[in-house]
């Protein structure tokens, strides 16, 4: 199936950060990526800054070893082409070195799209920020790329925000979330927006439960020291799986508008019931993975890995929450994500409703519940359960089966990652899937009770085996109310 590539307006993309992890695993081949499908004019640059002292010839040699590592076939006429697109400019923010000669290469073409990516430490936002401003880089064309964490608590975030709000408007400021640009994600809202089938059922009346779930097999490794900072909570459940929830539980938007989608995500937010410390205890479980096996071989402790003989970290946490409005009473949604969990995989798994009656007989077998299963990783696709008869004669037997569609299998294409989506959406000036301000705020509003809770009771979070799913607690999380994690598609 051949997929239709609609090139964006020239450009020039300043990337701080260039010789950084994000950089050399995501950004490099996502550029390369829309280079090769011709989605990038001839004219377009890509300025890259550190502050290490390269010149640009030794950049490209470094960003042709990143693409080499990332990407299996590289298309040489397509890899020469896009390593001349890159220039290398040594930027020492905090020195305030190498603004002027940034400054004099974008000048060169004020008219064109000019955003700038910071793939940078949080803690420099505001001081890049602060020079593009004094450097009298901002103009009408341009926007400014923000990568989480966006703060630590709500107050925090809004002294970034306000920080950023000096120098950028907020037309300009793309918060940028990649689960958002997932292909799985987007079809959440073609199969809820595009389909007659889903949206009369989606609420409480025929809908039990939802659970969505971020489970990785790797420990924090080399990020220990900022993890230890940051935790579960604030690391994927602020950011990623709200924005999930988001989608799964919001209104049908006016339009596919930037802001219509973003109003109705923030309407989600506010209705998000609030913790107080009674419900903290009762419907969050907090954990940190022990010495255990993963991928075949021993895997150590978190504090094994960061070196230290106690923290209040968190490295999993499973949460019961609920949406306080007319299409959502009464049905939790079932949060979870950890590290060094069974396997990796990202899911929503949207369960309705048993049958009212069966008018089948006990011969026929068990009705199992109808599940629509979307997967974000690592094999994209949509999954819905039914219930059939089992082919043959001899009665009425009941089976149930999977009308499972792999996009890989499905569209014979390569799947995109979600950053050469989101960075051609900047380029656009799209801001459907990127962060409002106040979407950031009602974020922290809901999360900041559980951080202030956990702060005061000190307790240590509950330990689990690294290779497992978690604490047994966050099992009794669910199955106390009569339900179970789903964990068939790991």
């Amino acid at each position: 199936m051949a997929v239709r590539v609609i090139a964006v307006d020239d450009f020039d993309l300043v990337v701080f950060g260039g010789t950084g992890d994000l950089a050399h695993r995501k950004l490099l081949p996502a550029l390369y990526f829309r280079d090769l499908d011709g989605q990038i004019p001839d004219a377009a640059r890509i300025l890259v800054t550190s502050r290490r002292e390269f010149s640009s010839g030794e950049y490209r040699t470094w960003a042709e070893a990143a693409l080499r590592e990332h990407i299996k076939d590289l298309d040489d006429a397509a890899l020469t082409r896009f390593l001349g697109r890159l220039t290398y400019i040594a930027i020492d923010v905090a020195a305030d070195a190498g603004w002027a000669e940034l400054g004099k290469i974008l000048n060169e073409r004020p008219d064109v799209v000019r955003a700038f990516y910071l793939a940078v430490s949080p803690d420099i936002f505001g001081t890049i920020c602060a020079g593009i401003g004094k450097a009298g880089l901002v103009n009408d064309n341009t926007r400014v790329v923000i990568e989480k964490p966006i703060g630590k608590d709500g107050q925090s975030a809004k002294a970034l925000n306000e920080t950023i709000g000096k120098v950028f408007q907020e037309h300009q400021i793309f918060r940028i979330d990649h689960y958002l640009g997932k292909e799985t994600v987007q079809n959440l809202m073609a199969l809820r927006f595009a389909n007659a089938l889903f949206e009369p059922l989606w609420n409480a009346a025929h809908i039990d439960h939802v659970q969505i779930t971020v489970a990785e097999s790797l420990g924090v490794g080399g990020r220990a020291g900022y993890y230890d900072t940051a935790g579960a909570l604030r690391d994927m459940v602020q950011n990623h799986i709200l924005q999930l929830l988001c989608l799964v539980a919001m209104e049908p938007p006016a339009s596919m508008d930037a802001d219509s989608v973003r109003d109705e995500k923030l309407k989600v937010l506010k209705a998000l019931a609030p913790f107080t410390p009674e419900l903290v205890e009762k419907q969050i479980v907090r954990g940190q993975y022990k010495a255990g096996a993963s991928s075949g071989g021993a895997v150590p402790g978190y504090l094994e890995e960061l070196g230290r003989d106690d923290s209040l970290t968190e490295t999993f946490v499973a949460i019961k929450a609920q949406i306080a409005n007319w299409r959502w009473s009464g049905v939790p949604f079932y949060l979870r994500t950890g590290k060094r969990l069974a396997t990796r995989v990202s899911e929503i798994v949207v369960q309705f409703r048993p049958i009212p009656h069966s008018i089948f007989g006990a011969e026929a077998g068990v009705i199992t519940d109808n599940r629509l299963v979307i997967r974000l990783q690592p094999d994209e696709g949509v999954k819905m359960e039914i219930m059939i008869k089992d082919p043959g004669p001899g009665g009425m037997r009941l089976r149930k089966v999977p009308l499972d569609m792999s996009f890989a299998d499905a569209f014979k294409v390569r799947n995109p990652d979600a950053y050469e989506r989101l960075i051609m959406d900047v380029i656009r000036g799209n801001q459907t899937l990127f962060m409002r301000r106040d979407e950031v705020d009602a974020a922290w509003e809901w999360i900041d009770p559980i951080l202030e809770s956990w702060s005061n009771t000190k307790d240590q979070p509950k330990g689990y085996t690294a290779g497992t799913w978690g604490p047994s607690a966050s099992i009794a999380l669910i199955e106390r109310d009569g339900r179970t994690w789903s964990e068939e598609n790991a």
